[in-house]
């Protein structure tokens, strides 16, 4: 018995009704073929009933998701009270999902570790260094240029080699990375010499700017990485890494990293990464954060759609003209979203048909929507008008004359 309600549940079916058919089989002792037999008509019917033949279920979802959507504020939040760290919520949050953005607002990313590395502040601190993007510019605590050698001097800042886990030695090979320098260092002033292959001092300005945008280490796009502390189910804490900025494939291979639990808020790099169901539920995952967030409540089964139709063709699309609107088969469902004009335009030049067969084509031409009451068609046979002049003629009564 547990084998066959353990599968109901991996069916989706609601714990209420797997109870009632637990307490229903027993009470009629079924076993065997019946068992397996009442327990796929179950999960048909239970499937069957999910949704009413014709019902509008992209139109109610829409709404659904749409109107609390106007309640929400144009806000961002300042995450666990972290000033420079800002998450994007509310309804431009809610855009840039449905939109698919490739390129999000406040991309950040939640980085769960391995033991030790999860439970040693030092370790977890070194993750985080090592995760963390530097640039020289962040190494550096003045800059001065000589204008009669053509040289920049930066003179660093101790601490931040340190913290960073930057040796002189490492920062000098970066340096003299870049062509046609001559780079000296003087240990005791804490200082290196860079020369510049520039004529001016304009040049020298411009190559100092150059020069303080170098990646030293770490990853690229991860701006600053926050150390945090969670409480888990047994009483202990466990450490976790918070970023500002987002690189799933990068982070997830380094070491001490659980790529297992990490996650980040950039959809597409999810796609890219984990693939498309992946996908699928961090759209799930966020939508229901943001309206929950917002203290608003939508339907899951609502949510479920929008992710569907965002990603069943195996790639994130938009709801949009550029995606899952823009690919109608149907011009007037295309002009009727956006340029109106253009899409009408580009269908009469190349010969399209419209079969009507839409909800907002429908509307447009002013027939009834094939959906719900409108998806039935009411027939009646008639007689025939020779058939009706034939009886007429067969009741006539007989003349007098």
């Amino acid at each position: 018995m547990e084998s066959f309600l353990t599968k109901l549940r991996q069916a989706g079916l609601p714990e209420l009704i797997i109870q009632n058919f637990e307490q229903k089989a027993r009470e009629a002792h079924l076993s065997g073929a019946k068992l397996v037999k009442a327990a796929e008509l179950l999960v048909q019917e239970y499937q069957r009933v999910q949704v009413e033949p014709g019902e509008a279920v992209g139109v109610v979802a829409a709404q659904s998701i749409g109107e609390p959507g106007t309640q929400m504020t144009l806000r961002t939040f300042h995450y666990a009270g972290v000033r420079e760290l800002d998450v994007t919520l509310g309804l431009p949050r809610l855009i840039e999902i449905v939109d698919a953005s490739k390129a999000p607002r406040t991309p950040m990313m939640r980085v769960y570790l391995e033991e030790p590395y999860s439970t040693e502040r030092g370790k977890a601190m070194s993750i985080a260094a090592a995760i963390e993007e530097t640039k020289l510019s962040d190494l550096v605590e003045s800059v001065e240029l000589d204008g009669t050698t053509l040289s920049v001097v930066l003179y660093l800042d101790n601490e931040m080699l340190q913290d960073r886990n930057v040796s002189l030695e490492e920062l000098l090979a970066v340096v003299k990375r870049l062509k046609g320098v001559h780079v000296k260092a003087d240990s005791e002033a804490n200082s290196l010499t860079v020369g510049a292959p520039v004529e001016d001092y304009n040049g020298l300005v411009a190559f100092r700017d150059k020069l303080m945008d170098i990646h030293v280490k770490g990853i690229p796009g991860i701006e600053r990485v926050f150390i945090s502390r969670t409480r888990n189910s047994d009483g202990s804490y466990s450490y976790l890494l918070i970023t500002k900025g987002s690189d799933l494939a990068k982070v997830m291979e380094v070491e001490g990293v659980d790529p297992t639990r990490t996650v980040t808020n950039d959809i597409n790099q999810i796609y890219e990464v984990l693939g498309i169901e992946a996908a699928r539920n961090a759209i799930i995952s966020e939508v229901n954060s943001t309206l929950a967030e917002a203290g608003l409540e939508v339907d899951a089964r609502h949510v479920e759609l929008l992710a569907d139709a965002m990603t069943y063709s195996g790639m994130v699309k938009q709801i949009g003209r550029h995606g899952v609107v823009g690919e109608k088969v149907s011009p007037l469902a295309r002009a009727a979203f956006e340029m109106t004009v253009r899409h009408l335009l580009n269908a009469a030049i190349g010969g399209e048909e419209d079969e009507i067969k839409g909800v907002s084509e429908s509307i447009i031409v002013g027939q009834p929507v094939p959906m719900g009451t409108g998806m039935v068609d009411l027939r009646m046979r008639l007689p025939s008008k020779l058939a009706n002049s034939k009886q007429g003629k067969a009741e006539e009564p007989a003349s007098n004359t």
